[in-house]
This record gives structure tokens, C-alpha cells and sequence, in this order.
């Protein structure tokens, strides 16, 4: 009996029986081979090309989603073609484009009817940068007065005097509103905010406006001033219980203390999103428990819960069930000038009720991943964290959130505009979601140069290149100080919702014929940058992370070898002294994610220093402030 390949018995008799089964495999493998078709093969729907998929996709959101519809139809265009006779299906194209923004208007119009007065101002947005007039139906101006008023009405003052000064931002309200908004301010008993609207009302009055006059109760109401005896009574102090930690082998109490201050009557606080992090952060495993305290260290503690948080702010709102003595007004925001004396209100070390007094040291500073912030020399400590900056009238100029301790006259506070900015959002409840494109910006001579363009996001969709600058957002021009440009596009994009739509005019020049893209925006990661090194080769990574624009040479596979093509002025290759046209090797790339931050080990020989060779480590933050 012989045992080979499978068959037993007799080999030959056994390979006769299989020769049929073998020859018609054989047969089978040679029709696939030449093409021709088995049943199920004709049977089978023809394949597609691409543009036919996306084709598909476009007519599928063109009714589920017309914003969304409109992002893919640029997506299209940059893709297959960039004059409208050279696209495939172009006729069918333009076609759908037409009835996803008459969905768009449609859909405007249904919020409208609903009085949903948010949606039809995120869908007039929308609309506005596609160029469509919206008259007929409203600007984003007109629906956000109309939800002022209806919070107000329906006993809702924070968020409906928040919407109120959004409409005045766009449009200078009217003496009719003026005196509305001023009424519902004196009978809430806020001071600052009645002031606000004061001073609405008598420039609506120079323009000529006819009206009922301005009260004069209410006018001196809003012409008096809170003393820092009042305010103090509107701050608290935000304790953390964490229960225990090991410290050299001994258990310790697990504390973190912080302050806030009322914004509304219903109880509503504004604090650091740092003091209350364990109580929403997913990643924090252990226990957390939130209290505040209003008097001294006798004082009981009251429960209180986080409604909405805003990291990229470090901002957190929070809740008591307790009507306070004395409410801060968001309203009448301030933006101060250097040398201006202000007052921090906190509980350092958790003194409660302490007032320090400082100057406004300097305004810009680039320390949180959007907007700028504000550096004061009034003394603050642990615990300070979440207190509000006053000016002498006062006016809120900002919210304590940092110090540096060895340093004791660097303090920083997020300005009050800011806060009033990001406070509907966190209204909303929940973590705050915030707009974004996908691009690392550069403030260059030129003006704001995009270097990165962020794999899978709305940018990379449209192909936008790198290399090229951003002249307008929405049709505005891009008109900033120096050292501020990049701030400003993030405020242009700061009121926009995930989901809404965006036009950007993008040139290789700023004297150069302009390229106008429209995307569709998304919600910002937490930390931008990091999915992108997920993605993305450690040489480009170089750029949004370092500021280090690398072009590649003849190098060897172990230590690929290039030449900085661009070092963007105050990044950290900048400070890490490397120029343009130095010979680099990256040693290696290193990613820690759970603390926000990435290494690269790179081999230089600076030009400036004779080309003598030096081994450096660069570190960068994965949560860039210059991202958009």
C-alpha cells in the first residue's frame, strides 16, 4: 500500500479517477485567466469608476446632508478636474450643487417657521459663505436677536443676554432692543451688563433714533459701580476631593483647589477646566467629588456638578443648586490696555476671599491652542485657578488659569471676550466641540502661510496645498497686527459649528490670483496633531510640530538624510538655533500621547557653526496653537 500526495491504493488508478476533476480545474483557472466570464461573473454589475462613486455619494447627501453635499462637490473638482468643460459629468454636477443649496434654504427656512433660531443662524452662515443672499429670509444678525429675546422671555438671562451682544457685534442694535435688553438687565440686577445695553441705547439715540426715552432709574442703575466688597461675595472656592494618593510609601489626601464666580442667578459658575478635569476627563480612573465653598474654611461645602467644559480654553462651567449674592457680568466684556490696574479675586492656598492688585503686563501671549492670552503681574497661587480679573470699574478683563512659580510676577488670565465667546457652546452641556480645517498655519513677511495640510481632514479632502497663504475667511480679508494674524483666522472660525460651511480664498501669493475653496467643517481633536503622526511621515510631521521644513538628499535607509528647506521664525526649531540649508538626519521619532507631547532625535551640522556636527532633541506639543 503506497501513501503519496493524498491517493491511496493503486497510484495509477487512483490518478486516472482524478484526471476529469483536474482537467476541468485546470479548464476553469485557464477561462479566468483569458477573460472569460463565468456565470456569476455576467451576472454581476459592471464595475464604477471613482468619479461614479463619488457621483453617488454627492446625490446621497444632497438631500441627507446638503452641507455636506456641497464639500464633496469641491472635493470633486479638485480632484477631477479644474475647469468645468474637462470634468467627467460635470452637466450633473452643477445640477446637484443647485438643489443642495436650494436644501439649504429650504432647510433655513423650516428653522425659521420652528423658531429655532440657532439652526437658521448656523445655516445663514452657511449660506453667506457660499455667496447666497439670505434678505429674504433673515441675516444671522436677525436671528440671533430673536433668540435673545425669547430666552430672555422665557427667564433664560445668561444665554439670552450672550445672544443679545452677538447681534449687536453684527449689527448695532436698535433703541427698541436697546431698551428691551437694558429692562431685562436692571430687573436681574446686573450692573455691568444694564451698562452694556446703556451704552447701546444712547448710540442708537445719536444716530437719530426715535423711541421711547431711556428710564431714569434704569439709567442710574447702570451708571453705579459694584465695590470689591460686592464682588467678592459672587467668587467661591472649588474644591476636588480625590480621595487618597501614595507619597513615599504614606497615604495623603488627594485634593485640588481652585476658585470661581458666579455668572448667573440659577447658580451657574465659570471655573479652570484643570480644577475640574477628574470629573469629566474618560481617562482618569479613581474617584472624584466636586464641592464649593462661599465663606471661610467653617463655611459648608455645597455639591456642585460640571455642565460644559471648553479645554482648548481651559474653561469649565459648573452648577450649585444656590442663588448667590452677587453675579458677574460676561456682557460687558472689556479688552484692557497694557499698563491698565486690575484685581484678581481668589482663594490662593485656599485663603478665601482674597483681592490682590496688579497691572496688565502684556496682551498676546500665545499659551492656549486657540486665541491668545492675557499676562498680569497681580499675585496668584495655587488656587487662584478659575478666579475672575476686574478692572478698577469692575468690568471682568479675564479668568486666572496660570503661573509660573519661579517666576512669581508671570501670571496669565484668558480674556473675558474669550469667555463670552465660548459660553453658549458650553451652555449646551457637554464637552464644547469646536471647528476645524485641518491646517498648521505660519505667520510669515508674506502673511499667514499654510505648512501642513492634516491627512483625512477637510483640507486634505480639497487638496489644498501647502506653501500657499490665506488671504479671506467668509470674504473678510485677513487684517491683523503682527504676531496676531493666526488668532484672528481661529476667530473667524470660533462661532462656527462642526457641520457648517467655510470658504477660504487661498493664493501661492498675497499679490497673486486668489483660489476659492469651500469645505465643511468638523469637530477639532483634543489633541490635532496627534492622529495626524499617526499618518503621516516623521519628515512632514516636522513642520506643524518643530516649524522645520525638510527636503529630502541621498541618504541611507537607517538614517534617511535632508536639507532644512524653511525654518518658521519662533517655532522650536527656530529656537533650537538650525537655518536654512543645514544638513539633518532624524534619529528617531518618539510619540507620547497620554501627556500630549512628541520628540524627535535629529543629527545637524549648523551652518552657522562651521558645519560641526551636534546630536539635539526636539520636543513639541501635539495640541499646536497654530492650527485652524
Amino acid at each position: 500500500m503506497l501513501r503519496y500526495g493524498g491517493f491511496r491504493g493503486n497510484t495509477m488508478t487512483r490518478i486516472k479517477e482524478h484526471v476529469p476533476v483536474v482537467f476541468a480545474l485546470v479548464c476553469l483557472s485557464l477561462s479566468s485567466c483569458l477573460g472569460l466570464a463565468t456565470q456569476e461573473e455576467r451576472l454581476a454589475p459592471p464595475r464604477q469608476s471613482v468619479q461614479a462613486y463619488r457621483l453617488e455619494d454627492i446625490r446621497r447627501y444632497v438631500t441627507e446632508n446638503p452641507a455636506m453635499a456641497v464639500h464633496l462637490i469641491g472635493v470633486y473638482r479638485s480632484r477631477f478636474g479644474s475647469a468645468a468643460n474637462e470634468l467627467p459629468g460635470a452637466a450633473e454636477l452643477d445640477s446637484l450643487e443647485a438643489v443642495a443649496l436650494e436644501n439649504l434654504r429650504e432647510a433655513q427656512e423650516l428653522a425659521i417657521q420652528g423658531e429655532r433660531w440657532a439652526d437658521a443662524a448656523s445655516l445663514a452662515r452657511s449660506l453667506a459663505a457660499l455667496g447666497v443672499p439670505v434678505e429674504n429670509t433673515g441675516g444671522e444678525a436677525d436671528f440671533v436677536l430673536a433668540e435673545a429675546r425669547q430666552l430672555l422671555e422665557t427667564g433664560s438671562t445668561l444665554p439670552g443676554f450672550l445672544a443679545a451682544v452677538r447681534g449687536h457685534d453684527m449689527r448695532p442694535l436698535g433703541l427698541e432692543d436697546a431698551l428691551f435688553f437694558l429692562e431685562a438687565a436692571v430687573t436681574a440686577r446686573q450692573r455691568r451688563t444694564a451698562a452694556f445695553f446703556l451704552a447701546a441705547a444712547v448710540e442708537a439715540l445719536e444716530r437719530g433714533a426715535e423711541g421711547d426715552p431711556i428710564p431714569e432709574e434704569s439709567r442710574a442703575y447702570a451708571q453705579g459701580r459694584d465695590s470689591p466688597q460686592d464682588m467678592i461675595k459672587g467668587v467661591a472656592t472649588v474644591l476636588i476631593d480625590r480621595g487618597m494618593r501614595l507619597e513615599r510609601g504614606r497615604g495623603v489626601p488627594d485634593r485640588v483647589l481652585g476658585s470661581a464666580f458666579f455668572v448667573d442667578a440659577s447658580g451657574l459658575l465659570i471655573t479652570n477646566y484643570h480644577v475640574i478635569a477628574s470629573e469629566v476627563d474618560p481617562t482618569y480612573e479613581g474617584y472624584s467629588r466636586m464641592t464649593i465653598r462661599l465663606g471661610n474654611s467653617t463655611s459648608p461645602r455645597i455639591p456642585a456638578r460640571v455642565i460644559g467644559w471648553d479645554r482648548t480654553l481651559d474653561l469649565a462651567l459648573i452648577k450649585a443648586e444656590i442663588t448667590p449674592d452677587y453675579v458677574f457680568s460676561v456682557v460687558d466684556r472689556v479688552v484692557p490696555q497694557v499698563g491698565d490696574s486690575v484685581l484678581a479675586i481668589g482663594s490662593p492656598g485656599g485663603l478665601e476671599k482674597t483681592v490682590t492688585m496688579g497691572i496688565v503686563s502684556a496682551l498676546s501671549r500665545r499659551f492656549l491652542p486657540i486665541g491668545d492670552v492675557i499676562q498680569i503681574d497681580a499675585a496668584v497661587n495655587h488656587g487662584n485657578s478659575g478666579g475672575p480679573v476686574v478692572d478698577t470699574l469692575g468690568r471682568l478683563v479675564g479668568i486666572v488659569f496660570a503661573g509660573i512659580e519661579q517666576y512669581p510676577g508671570l501670571n496669565f488670565a484668558v480674556p473675558a471676550e474669550r469667555l463670552a465667546a465660548a459660553l453658549p457652546v458650553m451652555l449646551e452641556g457637554g464637552k464644547a466641540e469646536r471647528s476645524w480645517l485641518g491646517l498648521t498655519i505660519a505667520e510669515t513677511s508674506s502673511g499667514a502661510e499654510i505648512i501642513y495640510t492634516a491627512p483625512l481632514t477637510p483640507a486634505s479632502d480639497q487638496m489644498i496645498p501647502e506653501g500657499t497663504y490665506i488671504h479671506s475667511v467668509n470674504g473678510e480679508r485677513i487684517s491683523a497686527p503682527q504676531g496676531l494674524v493666526i488668532p484672528a483666522l481661529q476667530d473667524r472660525l470660533f462661532q462656527a459649528r462642526p457641520g457648517e460651511l467655510v470658504s477660504l480664498e487661498i493664493s501661492g501669493g498675497m499679490d497673486l490670483p486668489t483660489t476659492r475653496y469651500i469645505l465643511m467643517t468638523v469637530a477639532r481633536p483634543e489633541l490635532p496633531l496627534a492622529e495626524a503622526v499617526k499618518l503621516d511621515s516623521r519628515e512632514r510631521m516636522a513642520a506643524p510640530l518643530f516649524g522645520l521644513i525638510l527636503a529630502p538628499t541621498v541618504g541611507n535607509s537607517f538614517s534617511p538624510s535632508y536639507l532644512v528647506k524653511k525654518v518658521i521664525r519662533g517655532s522650536v526649531a527656530d529656537e533650537a538655533g538650525l537655518s536654512e540649508l543645514d544638513p539633518v538626519s532624524i534619529r528617531g521619532f518618539r510619540v507620547v500621547e497620554k501627556d500630549g507631547y512628541s520628540l524627535m532625535e535629529i543629527s545637524v551640522k549648523k551652518r552657522r557653526a562651521g558645519y560641526m556636527e551636534a546630536t539635539m532633541q526636539l520636543v513639541a506639543l501635539l495640541d499646536s496653537p497654530d492650527t485652524l
